[in-house]
């Protein structure tokens, strides 16, 4: 791969003519190539790249040189070929759409909706490059590929196109002070600012360093200001980038957000997950209302909670709050209502809350590769929460303060959440407990208390 300095000198390259044609009386004609006397050669010219047309006089083209479709052809050739070797794409020339899964290569339906939904958004940016496109996802979803897509479709139309990755980009910018460097640091920054289409790819895998942050802002400002087309790639969820920079990369009316995959978390943790065998097991039809041998009051109970239940998955609105002794159904509705929201291609946070503190607590040590905040929001912002055996975790100021955290913000914003507990919250002797409070209330949810034997232990009436 020739380098950047290269690469940019040749900015200034002849462009092909826009008519396809080249008139000698309007100026000199082209100096053809010294033709070739071989079978190769075109029949039309003769392989000089132009020819003086066999016409009557007084036919306009009497007497003219034209140039003939070979020429056309090899400018166009070398004019495609000038766009790429200017573009930067190297080997990402062979990634286009004809050689792209629409349909991507994740396992799970909700990363390959995403990607589906992505591929469409850049095959229409291809075809008219106006405000700004982000692909965002996890590493291996098809981000790349799909911007060089677009700067493949754009160069053959003729567009020059810009293709930096961040890392290498501000290498780059970098290795401009050096005094041995053929490349000035103001000839690079205009390049990229002023690109016709530029792209970014792999914001948020730099080096962050003041300087590095520095220059990324300067670029992003100056391309936002003047609007000019811009795909960036990021494999760092937004929240995680700089405040100034993801603010940009939002705006509505430029940019547009395309997801490419759902972020999985570290297979060691399964926190917000549902096992399988829960899943497979627990569902509104499996919930037996007879009981385990249940007088006729707690078998009106059980009925009521599978009711409740089945209404609130239907239409998750506000909390519902399911509470009774060990082993009445509780986990049981709880499961099913997120089947029956995940059934529907809606997210559902599910979470022990005794493991999720531990989550948390594990998160938030030092040297910890998993990011806390980002965690925490999840957890806060999810469409759909579900805290199972609440009451049960250890109590300590730390995980008072969490919870107390998550309650709140979720019980502020009216956000959907389904909590499973032993205790009664019915009862008065909470001492004016924050947390029964809000569960308490309402005015944002409802109280299912789950009177009946314990399921799990089988006993005669």
């Amino acid at each position: 791969m020739e380098n950047l300095a290269d690469i940019l000198k040749r900015l200034s390259a002849t462009r092909l003519e826009s008519n396809g044609a080249s008139r000698g009386a309007a100026g000199e004609p082209p100096s053809p190539p010294a033709a070739e006397q071989d079978d190769d050669a075109c029949r039309v010219c003769g392989g000089r790249g132009w020819y003086t047309p066999e016409v009557v006089v007084g036919h306009p083209d009497f007497g003219q040189v034209i140039t003939c479709h070979c020429q056309q052809q090899r400018l166009s050739d070398e004019r495609l070929g000038r766009l790429l070797r200017y573009s930067n794409l190297g080997h990402l020339a062979r990634f286009t759409f004809d050689a792209l899964r629409h349909e991507g290569i994740a396992e799970d339906a909700d990363s390959r909706r995403m990607f589906a939904d992505a591929c469409r958004a850049a095959a229409e940016y291809a075809e008219n490059p106006n405000g700004w496109l982000v692909l965002v996802g996890p590493n291996g979803s098809g981000k790349t590929h799909l911007a060089a897509a677009i700067a493949n479709h754009c160069i053959k139309s003729g567009m020059v196109v810009f293709f930096m990755h961040v890392p290498d980009l501000l290498d780059h910018l970098r290795a401009t002070y050096a005094p041995t460097s053929e490349l000035t640091y103001s000839d690079l920054y205009a390049q990229v600012v002023e690109a016709p289409l530029l792209i970014l790819d792999g914001i948020g895998a730099h080096s962050s360093t003041p300087w590095a942050e520095e220059k990324l802002q300067q670029v992003i400002n100056h391309r936002f200001n003047a609007e000019l087309p811009t795909i960036v790639t990021t494999a760092s969820d937004l929240a995680e980038l700089d405040p100034y920079i993801r603010s940009r990369l939002e705006t509505a009316g430029l940019s547009q957000v395309a997801p490419t995959g759902r972020y999985h978390r570290p297979k060691a943790h399964d926190l917000g997950r549902i096992p399988p065998e829960m899943r497979r097991n627990m569902t509104f039809e499996t919930f037996d209302v007879r009981g385990n041998n249940p007088r006729a009051s707690e078998q009106a109970s059980l009925q009521h909670a599978l009711l409740d239940a089945v209404k609130y998955a239907n239409n998750p609105n506000g909390w519902l709050t399911l509470f009774g002794a060990t082993g009445v159904g509780k986990t049981h509705l709880a499961v099913a209502i997120a089947n029956t929201q995940m059934d529907g291609g809606n997210p559902v946070f599910f979470a022990f809350v005794p493991e999720l503190l531990d989550y948390l607590r594990a998160a938030f040590a030092p040297n910890s590769r998993l990011r806390y905040d980002n965690i925490f929001d999840e957890v806060k912002n999810t469409p759909l929460l579900i805290l199972d055996d609440f009451g049960q975790e250890h109590t300590s100021p730390w995980a008072e303060e969490k919870l107390y955290q998550i309650i709140v913000h979720r019980h502020n914003n009216r956000l959907p959440t389904v909590i499973t507990s032993m205790q009664d919250f019915t009862e008065s002797d909470f001492g004016g407990s924050p947390f029964v409070s809000r569960i308490r209330d309402t005015s944002t949810g409802q109280l299912i208390r789950i009177h009946a034997p314990d399921y799990r232990i089988k006993q005669p009436r």
